[in-house]
C-alpha cells in the first residue's frame, strides 16, 4: 500500500498483477467538539457531519460523461456504483464506497474524479480525519491519501484516477472547492484533475 501526500501520483498497475474492478472509501469523522457543563446536563446536540462522495466521468477534453453522487448512484454505462449515502460520519473504516468496474468502462472516459462536498453547508472546519482509499478486486489496498487540511469550504476534489499509456494512475488531489454539491464544483474538478 502506498500512502500519499498532496499532489503526489501512484501507478495502481505498478500495485497489483491485474487490475478489474476497483473500490475507492472515501471517510471522516466528526470534529469533535468541547462540550461545557451545561451542554453536557442538556444532552449538547450530536456531533455528526454529512458528506456527499461523488464521482466525475470526464472525456480528454474535460467534458462531463457521467456523474455518480446521492442523487445518482449508477452510471448509465453501470461501470460506477454509489454504494450508498452515510449521513452522520460515524463509526470506523470507508463512510462511503465507489466501485469501478474499469473492464466496462467507455473508451472516451480518461479520468474518474472523486469528491466530497457537503449538501447541508458543514464546512471542512468541522471535519477531522478524512481519507480516501483504493482497493483491488482481491481487497488488497493499493493506496491512501490522508486529508490533513481543514477550512471553511464545502467541497474537496479529494482524489482522480486518470489513464496513462493503457494504465491507470491514481492521483491524490485535497483540493478545496466551494460548491455544495458536484454539480457546482465541476468548474474547479476540470482544473484540477484534466492534464
Amino acid at each position: 500500500m502506498v500512502s500519499l501526500n498532496k499532489n503526489q501520483t501512484v501507478s495502481l498497475n505498478k500495485e497489483t498483477s491485474s487490475l478489474n474492478q476497483l473500490q475507492f472509501g472515501l471517510g471522516w469523522d466528526p470534529l469533535k467538539k468541547k462540550k461545557g457543563f451545561l451542554s453536557s446536563l442538556l444532552g449538547g446536540g450530536s456531533d455528526s457531519i454529512d458528506l456527499d462522495a461523488g464521482c466525475v466521468l470526464l472525456d480528454q477534453s474535460g467534458n462531463t460523461i457521467d456523474t455518480i453522487w446521492f442523487r445518482k448512484l449508477k452510471s448509465s454505462c453501470g461501470s460506477v456504483v454509489h454504494q450508498g449515502d452515510n449521513l452522520t460520519g460515524e463509526g470506523d473504516g470507508d463512510d462511503e464506497v465507489i466501485t469501478v468496474d474499469l473492464t466496462r468502462l467507455p473508451l472516451p472516459v480518461e479520468y474518474l474524479a472523486f469528491t466530497v462536498n457537503s449538501f447541508r453547508g458543514q464546512t471542512f472546519n468541522e471535519v477531522d480525519n478524512a481519507f480516501c482509499r483504493v482497493v483491488d478486486q482481491s481487497g488488497k489496498e493499493l493506496a491512501r491519501f490522508q486529508l490533513t487540511e481543514q477550512g471553511s469550504h464545502t467541497g474537496i476534489i479529494i482524489a482522480s484516477l486518470s489513464r496513462s499509456n493503457g494504465n491507470w494512475d491514481f492521483t491524490a488531489h485535497g483540493k478545496a472547492s466551494t460548491g455544495r454539491t458536484i454539480d457546482d464544483m465541476h468548474s474547479d474538478i476540470v482544473a484540477t484533475v484534466v492534464r
